[in-house]
């Protein structure tokens, strides 16, 4: 029987809708931000069911380099880099211009920081 990755999901959708309005993230960083640090993969795929989500926004989460990897689970072509330009983020051969000045990293902007 397959496991109930749910509660997982749930979590990252979470996560997901509190990236702001002209950002981006990566799976990984969403992935460390819940403890899971080896799971990005697990969040692509969270991310792939999250068209059944309105307020997920899932086209703000991007690959590492910034990169237009999940384009594919939007409905139509190019909804994906629509839906970034439309937050004026500029996409330049399905990947985010000035990713690293857009990265938006949940550990650091929502202070998940474990300060001993």
């Amino acid at each position: 029987m397959p496991k109930d990755n749910s509660g997982f999901f749930d979590k990252v959708y979470d996560l997901a809708r509190q990236i702001p309005y002209g950002r981006v993230t990566s799976y990984g960083a969403i992935a460390r931000a819940l403890g899971a640090a080896g799971s990005a993969r697990m969040v692509g795929w969270a991310m792939n069911g999250a068209g059944n989500y309105d307020d997920v926004p899932a086209h703000r989460v991007l690959n590492r380099n910034g990169l237009l990897t999940g384009k594919q689970h939007f409905p139509g072509t190019d909804l994906m880099q629509r839906l970034l330009e439309e937050e004026g983020i500029t996409v330049v051969q399905d990947k985010v211009e000035n990713f690293k000045t857009l990265f938006w990293d949940p550990i650091v902007e929502l202070g998940l920081l474990d300060e001993d």
